[in-house]
């Protein structure tokens, strides 16, 4: 019968013991960054296409309400604002709730009816940074997760 020679799995179990620290706890803390972390991009992406209104000077009215509902004053505080949301988890669905609560943002988002009888165009800024969202949420939770397991092994 051939030899086919000897290993050393020593490294393999560390690796498995590195690995099986990233259980539990470990794991429910790194999918709620991540769920904040694709919560800020979201608020980034949608804060900029969210219109604001312009009124003529002098008559008193300020634009920028549905914008300013989105919780982040700009689209670089949205990641300090995505933070203070809450995660919730529901067996392995974590979900994170974003909303504008300014009443007529549906309106804005879908479009309405006009006064005339006319119709005016939603501006789908959830709804395009939402599809932008998932294209790019792949790399950034690649990148999270090689991160996390990079400092499970002390590569």
């Amino acid at each position: 019968m051939a030899r086919w020679g000897s290993i050393d799995v020593t490294q393999l179990r560390a690796f498995a013991r590195a690995l099986g620290k990233l259980s539990g706890p470990e794991m429910d803390r790194l999918c709620i960054n991540c769920s904040k972390a694709l919560a800020a991009r979201l608020l980034a992406l949608v804060i900029p296409k969210t219109p604001v209104g312009k009124y003529p000077p002098g008559s008193g009215k300020k634009g920028g309400t549905l914008r300013r509902g989105w919780g982040a004053k700009s689209a670089g505080a949205a990641a300090g604002y995505a933070n203070s949301l809450s995660v919730m988890k529901a067996g392995n669905i974590y979900t994170v709730e974003i909303r504008n609560p300014v009443e007529y943002a549906s309106y804005v988002e879908f479009g309405h009816r006009t006064v005339n009888g006319g119709w005016s165009e939603g501006r789908y800024m959830l709804t395009i940074s939402e599809e932008r969202l998932k294209t790019i949420a792949p790399a950034v939770l690649e990148s999270m997760v090689l991160k996390k397991l990079r400092e499970a092994c002390d590569v």
